[in-house]
């Protein structure tokens, strides 16, 4: 009982000490399911994921969804909830002895902690075939197979793992392989978010960083971030520098504007690259349609990050659309960039 007393008590002063050593972006991130906000279709009260996660009674979780919509945060607010150590991996580097390593460590913990595991596995869509193929085991049974010795007298032995909890983070659920998709038991979809939990979200981030915001320069950064708190934080934390130095510090409306104006971000969100992609549709293909990867040679930008980064808001504010012929421009986007729409009549826009 003692030893358990100071065990806990040294968790509690090494959780203290990170938080307050810890970078801004993670002071600001909530920490419990009743701190999050947005996402109500996937962890509202009334939804079966909230349910799990307060029994402690979860399967393996994807989320997906644009970038910057919270996937990492509500995997570790998960972890929270549920007392789990969080484990974190990028599969765009991760091979077989990071899976090793975190075993281990997991063993480690339910034995000398009784804490399981929660591992997170960050664009899961490009982990590496061998270290998928080593998941499956370990998803369905909790073991582990290890090829011993080579050639002809190679054989596989089975470890067996203790329990733990897989959560994929992914901004294109569809390039994931049918076998690893079927095995997990929860996907989801992440959305972004309304300008009205984006104010929520930017007024809790001010009064963690000192901030005076009042409510209208809290909603003019709100409807200029994208629809995601990561740019809404990030515009917070530009416009907070530029309060201080030009004005007494307190962000207003006036404030607001002006520093986003500055920074170029107009009122719909969209920044330079936004627009660079939209005028290069209309100036160099008539408005469009235009292939992907067309379009991306033209702008000097990856065609992934189009896909992945610009497109969807793009496309959920009406100013883009998809066609079996490439991209086209919207009625709606000549009128915000202030051009004359004179083709496409063919489209209905």
């Amino acid at each position: 009982m003692k030893v358990e007393y100071i065990m806990d008590l040294f968790d509690y002063v090494r959780q203290n000490t990170m938080k307050n050593e810890s970078p801004l972006a993670s002071r600001i991130r909530p920490e419990t399911l009743d701190e999050v906000v947005g996402q109500q279709h996937i962890i509202g009260k009334d939804k079966l994921l909230y349910r799990a996660i307060q029994a402690d009674k979860i399967s393996s979780i994807i989320f997906y969804g644009p970038p910057g919509t919270g996937k990492t945060t509500l995997a570790k607010v998960i972890a929270n909830t549920t007392s789990a150590d969080f484990k974190q991996i990028n599969a765009t580097v991760a091979g077989k002895k990071d899976m090793e390593d975190v075993v281990a460590q997991a063993k480690n913990n339910l034995g000398m902690y009784g804490k399981k595991t929660i591992l997170f596995v960050d664009e899961i869509h490009r982990l590496n075939r061998q270290v998928e193929e080593v998941l499956y085991p370990a998803m369905e049974d909790y073991a582990i197979d290890i090829m011993i010795g080579k050639g002809e007298s190679a054989k596989s032995i089975r470890f067996n793992l203790p329990k733990f909890t897989l959560v994929g983070a992914t901004t294109r659920a569809g390039m994931l392989s049918a076998p690893l998709r079927d095995r997990f038991g929860v996907v989801n979809h992440m959305e972004f978010y309304t300008v009205d939990e984006l104010k929520h979200i930017i007024v809790n981030s001010a009064k963690v960083l000192g901030v005076e915001i009042d409510d209208k320069g809290a909603y003019e950064m709100a409807r200029r971030s994208r629809g995601t708190p990561r740019l809404a934080n990030r515009l917070l934390k530009r416009v907070r520098d530029f309060a201080q130095v030009k004005y007494d510090g307190k962000i207003t409306y006036d404030v607001a504007s002006f520093a986003l104006d500055l920074l170029e971000v107009d009122k719909y969100g969209l920044d330079l690259n936004d627009r660079n992609i939209l005028l290069t549709i209309i100036d160099k293909f008539a408005g469009g349609p235009v292939g992907l990867d067309t379009l991306a040679a033209a702008i000097g930008e990856d065609s992934g990050t189009i896909e992945d980064v610009y497109e969807p808001y793009l496309l959920q504010k009406g100013f883009l659309t998809r066609t079996p012929r490439g991209r086209c421009v919207t009625r709606k986007a000549y009128e915000h960039l202030g051009i004359e729409f004179l083709g496409q009549q063919k489209l209905d826009f």
